[in-house]
């Protein structure tokens, strides 16, 4: 049985006159120890699907799944308290802003050693032992002194830093990590994603990075997940996923990259932008920034489909050697769905 099931996941956000599906049928599976990349643009719904995950979509935001489990718990049907027991120890989460994820008000050895104490048998001294070596473990010199500090006092990579130990305070067996070099200078980025590497592998904790970074990904996943408009678009392992991208909007993505591009001409782009509430297509999502677009796929909408060892949702796979006809003709792909 896989760690982390993830069947049908949508999450709804009503707005004034409509629905916004942020997130749109998203199917994920995770096995111990592996390390998923979870890539797309903002808006595609990245860091919303986790959070429901996690139980953290407020009101008036409706979580729906036909399965959301983790490590055999049921996550739509536990109470609050066992959700509370999970998550935080087996279930952890590193937040795209730090400054904003930790608390202003509190200096972060405290709001280290409440979180031990909260999930471990500690006494209040062995916590703060821990936690002194937890700093120590994730880079950040005088550990002991830097206790005392305040969130404010450290600088954006150091108070990342922070967050990873204190997500990996507990041993979590999913360890989420949403952007977690955003805002980090190049230097720093590096030694982050080299901190979080070494961690899971010397833990063998599963690993979900969430990033708009394909470099980030080509170097730390296995396998990857490419989100659009709340829906996967193409699962892959990465080897396979850079070397031949059978979706579209991959395709773009990969097209994108700074290293793709010839010295003196402009990056590649993708025109337009990620549909919102009232623009969303009745085909395929990705339909209007589409180069291969017909009739057919701007009005049906594609299923996600078993294709070369992984899936896509796409009526012309770009791996398919009768697509040039197909899309000429106007038909479809036919294949059996997952969905």
């Amino acid at each position: 049985m896989p760690l982390l099931e993830i069947e049908d996941l949508r999450v709804d956000f009503p707005t004034q006159g409509s629905v916004m599906h942020a997130v749109d049928g998203v199917s994920l599976a995770l096995e111990q120890g592996e390390v998923l990349g979870i890539v797309g643009e903002s808006g595609s719904g990245k860091s919303v699907a986790m959070m429901a995950l996690m139980g953290l979509v407020a009101y008036p935001g409706r979580v729906r799944a036909k399965t959301l489990r983790f490590a055999g718990h049921d996550l739509l049907g536990i109470s609050d308290r066992e959700r509370r027991r999970l998550v935080g120890k087996d279930l952890a989460m590193i937040f795209q802003e730090p400054t904003t994820s930790l608390n202003p008000c509190f200096t972060i050895g405290y709001q280290l050693v409440e979180t031990l104490r909260q999930h471990s048998p500690l006494d209040h001294k062995s916590a703060r032992r821990h936690a002194i070596e937890l700093l120590e473990q994730v880079g950040i010199p005088a550990a002991a002194s830097r206790m005392d500090d305040y969130p404010h006092q450290l600088s954006g990579g150091m108070n990342q830093r922070v967050m990873i130990a204190m997500a990996i305070s507990c041993n979590p067996r999913l360890l989420i990590a949403d952007e977690p070099t955003t805002a980090l200078d190049v230097t720093i980025q590096a030694q982050i994603l080299d901190l979080l590497r070494t961690l899971q592998q010397e833990r063998g904790m599963a690993l979900v990075l969430i990033t708009h970074n394909m470099g980030v990904v080509s170097e730390m996943a296995q396998r990857v997940a490419v989100m659009y408009a709340g829906q996967v678009m193409e699962q892959q392992q990465v080897d396979r996923l850079f070397a031949a991208p059978q979706h579209p909007y991959t395709e773009a993505l990969l097209a994108a990259l700074p290293e793709q591009g010839e010295a003196g001409h402009r990056l590649a782009t993708i025109p337009g932008v990620v549909p919102g509430v009232f623009d969303r297509p009745a085909g395929c999502l990705f339909a209007p920034r589409c180069a291969y677009a017909t009739a057919h796929s701007q009005a049906v909408r594609p299923p996600l489909r078993d294709w070369q060892g992984g899936q896509v949702r796409c009526h012309y796979p770009l791996g398919d050697p009768t697509r040039e006809q197909r899309i000429a003709h106007d038909l479809p792909l036919r294949t059996e769905a997952v969905e």
